[in-house]
């Protein structure tokens, strides 16, 4: 039995000082963001002479093994891991505390532009952001790992290019516990527990783009939680939110997304598809690759060029 604080209890620690060194060759700049079980920090790479991202265990979850070995996982596969639409992880650390160094992206997250743009982005800007998705799940489902919690929150955008973050509860398909991923997000096998393909994937790319065309998520997934957490779980270790019995995305399927928003039918279609509640209705991520670049030339051959 352990004798450990229980997390929830646990007073809340402060994020690092600027000037901090975590490891060797590196310096806290400025506390980025904090997550349910992660702090974030722009750091100072004096190898590289660079920025970087500096991706720690909150102070307070130091000691949690399982979150530990998370971390680091996440920061050797990056490490491992080559492609234009997935960030690149610098170094990854075991000692004095599990540490992970990513690159800095200058752009947004995907959930910063939807919530700050005063209009709804473009039918082929949509597009563009899904084939950029694929391409990267594509890249992961061909290394063996199921992403299983791609999200708006976990899209950085930049000079146009995707770049897809995150892969904490990333693994192999297989059987899996319930509730991994992102609540309101995750697939309804994700939340009922179970086998999971690359069709839970497909979901993801599904309720991003979604959100991105209209606005929303298509559930009601209510407020959320104190701003300190990012919801999501691994189906054993809670790390955001709180363990739950009831996922909306169970409750019945997604509302088509043209109505909420007028799109082009073709592209509806390729977005509705990815939401089928069965995976075995989904497409496959090269046919939703296929069928959302044709919406593509079908777009740029029916608009005028200008001048």
């Amino acid at each position: 039995m352990s004798l450990a604080t229980p997390t929830a209890t646990r007073p809340a620690a402060p994020p690092l000082p600027p000037g901090s060194t975590p490891a060797t060759g590196y310096e806290i700049l400025a506390h980025l963001a904090r997550t349910g079980w992660l702090d974030l920090y722009d750091g100072w790479s004096e190898q590289r002479d660079c920025r970087c991202v500096v991706k720690v265990l909150r102070p307070d979850r130091r000691g949690e093994g399982r979150l530990a070995e998370r971390l680091v996982r996440e920061g050797r596969w990056l490490q491992r891991f080559t492609h234009p639409h997935l960030v690149r992880a610098y170094e990854t650390f075991t000692s004095p505390e599990p540490l992970v160094v990513l690159e800095t992206l200058a752009g947004e997250t995907l959930a910063h532009l939807i919530d700050r743009l005063p209009r709804r982005a473009a039918a082929e800007d949509v597009a563009v952001l899904g084939v950029q998705l694929c391409s990267a799940l594509h890249y992961l489902h061909g290394q063996g790992l199921l992403h299983l919690d791609l999200k708006p929150a976990n899209v950085v955008v930049e000079c146009a290019r995707a770049k897809v973050l995150d892969l904490s509860v990333a693994h192999a398909p297989g059987t899996a516990p319930a509730g991994v991923g992102t609540f309101g997000y995750m697939s309804p096998e994700q939340a009922r527990g179970g086998a999971l393909s690359a069709a839970a994937d497909v979901w993801g790319i599904g309720i991003t783009l979604y959100e991105l065309a209209t606005g929303d998520v298509p559930f009601d997934i209510g407020a959320t939680t104190d701003g300190t957490t990012d919801g999501t779980t691994d189906g054993a270790t809670a790390t955001g939110g709180e363990a739950t019995d009831w996922y909306p995305q169970l409750e019945g399927p997604a509302p088509p997304v043209c109505a909420r928003r007028r799109l082009p039918p073709a592209l509806a279609a390729a977005i509705d598809g990815c939401l089928r509640p069965d995976p075995a209705d989904r497409p496959s991520v090269s046919e939703l690759s296929a069928a959302l670049d044709a919406t593509l030339r079908r777009h740029r051959r029916d608009t005028p060029e200008a001048g």
